[in-house]
């Protein structure tokens, strides 16, 4: 219970830090589209409840003690990961900020709405088993810009003698390499360790 605890502040500090310039309009994300920004701030507002539910569906025990309260859960979690995905895969191909990111928006937009709907799909056919290891698997990805927040700015800061080495000196291919370098470790690295630790558990179908 201990660390379910610990991702839900997680969770409630990097909403409460993150959302309100998308809200007022101050967002550093530049446009490079007309309906960029409203597709932006759909999909944070979609993502963002979707995180919230991802931390409700992992609760221990929600489960097998409030079965209903978690159908209801899942219900809302995939409403909202499957616009909020839908909304990345536009948003993060027309990233201003370099073909890396793009590449790494587009890769985690269509694992993200793969797993949600194979995971919602497979509770439907009462495969639970398989059905909760997509789930888990989805709900990673929904947080995992959490982490992508945690490695950008450590890559940015301790390779900047790249800037000069690699990059001769020019700030802005050097932001989108760091950026698109801390999208790619934010949603791999927990993506990749959680499947593998799901691969090493029995399937239960209960």
């Amino acid at each position: 219970m201990t660390y379910a605890k610990i991702l839900a502040a997680v969770v409630v500090v990097f909403l409460a830090v993150s959302l309100p310039p998308y809200l007022t309009g101050h967002t550093r994300v530049p446009a490079t589209f007309g309906l960029h920004y409203p597709l932006l701030v759909a999909h944070v507002m979609f993502a963002a409840v979707a995180m919230v539910m991802a931390v409700a569906q992992i609760w221990p025990g929600l489960r097998t003690r409030r079965p209903a309260l978690h159908r209801r859960c899942g219900r809302i979690y995939v409403a909202t990961a499957i616009p909020a995905a839908l909304c990345a895969l536009v948003i993060g191909a027309a990233t201003p900020f370099g073909p890396f990111l793009a590449v790494s928006n587009v890769a985690l937009a269509c694992v993200w709405l793969w797993s949600t709907t194979t995971g919602y799909l497979l509770a439907r056919q009462r495969r639970f088993g398989e059905h909760r290891r997509q789930m888990v698997l989805s709900a990673t990805l929904a947080l995992s810009i959490i982490s992508n927040r945690i490695w950008t700015p450590i890559i940015f800061i301790s390779l900047q003698p790249l800037q000069d080495i690699i990059f001769d000196g020019n700030k802005d291919h050097y932001l989108w390499f760091a950026a698109g370098l801390g999208a790619w470790l934010g949603w791999t690295i927990p993506f990749f360790t959680v499947r593998r630790w799901l691969n090493r558990r029995p399937v239960t179908v209960s």
